[in-house]
């Protein structure tokens, strides 16, 4: 007999992800899918969108979206960069639902919609995906120094000088770190072509070795429980951190201070039935205490994830307006 005992599951998540002993990486579709009953989410009529490659090095790919214009509406438009959701370990941009929503985004927000895949954890930890995030960035502004020579969607629609960055849950995070990266001056110079007009992180996944009091007592109807948040960080992050790594609590002991940072305006969309409710709105007061441009939104009675999840509710089409109202506040009138 072999005294080699075979791979055991170390780390299991809902029978999506398993972590073995020996490091390899078990992944289920089929039980991602029992989890979720299946929806039809249908094409928003008048969106064009194709898929193009931004960091070949590591085979990532983005979604790109736009409203089909007529030969009267050949105006420049706002581009929205957005990360779907996942803890760091899940999710596609071609997910049906996150598909969907991208393109109710770019219809009803008139805009170009980046929607970008990063590296995900186990396999790849963290900081991998916020170094994705910065290529997308990066990825962007050479096409806004290409001028004629850029992807002809870009050529022909966008306002570079009007970008915006926004994510869902772990998208958040990366919309935050995005933020400080730009603001920081040091890691992510992105020179006068290109100009990040704002930040929106909406439901953002934050953690922290204590509990906020939200996860220590969830609040009724919440999904997403404080075991299932730990459970993605410990597959996300570093082998060995704890959740006061910088990329998950921004004001945790090793984190650098936040006060320094040139912020563009953020945008912070809590939700009352989300265990992660009084992280997003402690990130948007200690934004507020250090005079940064923040503006806090909560939608009381809806849970994680409720945008791309319901891509199609009332609660979402009123985030959709919010996020509107966001992107044209400083403009004269808001667009039509």
């Amino acid at each position: 007999m072999s005294g080699h005992a075979a791979p055991h599951v170390v780390e299991d998540y809902r029978g999506m992800i398993q972590l073995l002993s020996d490091g390899t990486v078990v992944r289920s579709d089929a039980a991602g899918a029992a989890l979720q009953p299946p929806e039809h989410f249908p094409d928003v009529h008048g969106v064009q969108w194709k898929d193009l490659v931004y960091d070949a090095t590591h085979g990532l790919k983005l979604r790109m979206y736009r409203p089909i214009a007529g030969d009267a509406e050949k105006i420049r438009l706002p581009v929205l960069v957005c990360f779907h959701g996942g803890g760091y370990c899940l999710g596609a941009f071609s997910k049906p639902s996150f598909h969907c929503c991208c393109q109710r985004l770019a219809s009803e927000l008139r805009a170009v919609v980046l929607s970008a895949d990063y590296r995900l954890g186990p396999e790849h930890r963290l900081p991998a995906a916020i170094d994705d995030a910065a290529s997308v960035i990066s990825w962007l502004r050479r096409h806004a120094m290409s001028g004629p020579d850029a992807d002809p969607w870009l050529a022909e629609s966008a306002d570079f000088a009007r970008v915006f960055v926004a994510g869902e849950s772990a998208g958040g995070n990366m919309a935050h770190h995005v933020a400080v990266m730009m603001g920081s001056g040091q890691q992510l110079a992105v020179g006068p072509e290109l100009r990040v007009a704002g930040y929106m992180l909406l439901t953002p996944f934050f953690g922290g070795v204590e509990r906020a009091a939200s996860e220590a007592d969830p609040p009724a109807g919440a999904f997403f429980t404080p075991e299932m948040s730990d459970k993605l960080w410990r597959l996300s992050l570093p082998e060995g951190a704890t959740r006061d790594h910088p990329v998950a609590n921004p004001f945790g002991p090793a984190s650098p201070s936040l006060a320094p940072v040139g912020f563009s305006p953020v945008l912070v969309v809590a939700a009352g039935r989300d265990i992660l409710h009084d992280r997003a709105v402690n990130y948007a007061a200690r934004l507020k205490e250090m005079e940064k441009p923040v503006e806090l939104v909560v939608f009381e009675e809806e849970k994680h994830l409720f945008l791309s999840l319901q891509p199609w509710s009332e609660p979402a089409s009123e985030l959709i307006r919010v996020m509107k109202r966001f992107m044209h506040k400083d403009e004269g009138s808001e667009s039509k």
